[in-house]
């Protein structure tokens, strides 16, 4: 049986020093160990950023973080961990945070940076291509946008 996620969606000044460490640990986790990309990934603007955490009791288990400019929102960093894939974790926090934005900006378009991989997912989504492929931290991207 599946335990339930549980969502939050917290600006940085209102993160905990757990939930901060769990988010870096996830991301490192991911971002440059499982995918071997040594890059920065504490880029210096996640207090620029909104962060959807998805907990399974006390692990996270899912993250995305979210900003707003102008009319415009970003997902960047959708992550979810080793553990708890194929049980479409990634729809969900997608769901989540698009959830979240429409509720708080109700006509945002939506954007982010998708790796080539995973395109077809986040057509799936309502997102189209409104790029060409370009290479981020060596990792093919193409630049994906919703619009409601």
């Amino acid at each position: 049986m599946t335990a339930t996620i549980t969502w939050t969606v917290k600006a940085f000044s209102e993160l905990n020093v757990s939930e901060v460490y769990a988010m870096w640990k996830l991301r490192q986790d991911v971002f440059v160990v499982e995918q071997t990309c040594p890059y920065p990934d504490i880029d210096g603007t996640d207090e620029d950023w909104f962060h959807l955490l998805g907990w399974e009791g006390d692990q996270l288990v899912a993250y995305a973080r979210l900003m707003w400019v102008n009319d415009e929102a970003r997902i960047g960093r959708v992550v979810v961990a080793q553990s708890a894939r194929g049980r479409s974790l990634g729809r969900e926090v997608m769901q989540q945070a698009m959830k979240f934005i429409h509720a708080t900006h109700a006509n945002s378009s939506i954007v982010l940076s998708a790796q080539t991989y995973l395109l077809d997912f986040y057509q799936s989504l309502g997102f189209v291509s409104t790029s060409d492929t370009y290479l981020e931290d060596d990792i093919p991207h193409q630049e994906m946008e919703y619009k409601p």
